[in-house]
């Protein structure tokens, strides 16, 4: 995507991935999983394609993302979760 929006690629990885995320008053495991909760919340559910892997590579068990996902559910919305666990199930290898 740089080559036909890099001020939006630059923006994501310096600010978001860089400066966000480095941030020393959250974990990367926390942020994580506030990021996971949040793109399942607000249906993002593409979103989770990269977020959920990174999670994983964070310290988030495969166990711990399906709960978050089943908590928001509550909240959220039944489709949102039943998408977002589809969505897990697929990354999981299941």
């Amino acid at each position: 995507m740089g080559d036909f929006a890099p001020t939006f690629v630059a923006l994501t990885d310096d600010v978001l991935f860089g400066q966000v995320w480095s941030r020393p008053e959250l974990s990367l495991r926390d942020r994580s999983l506030i990021t996971i909760s949040s793109l399942v919340s607000a249906g993002n559910i593409e979103q989770l394609e990269g977020h959920i892997p990174r999670g994983l590579e964070n310290g988030l068990s495969e166990d711990e993302i399906v709960e978050a996902i089943t908590h928001v559910a509550f909240y959220a919305g039944w489709p949102r979760a039943v998408s977002a666990l589809v969505l897990a199930k697929r990354l999981f290898g299941g």
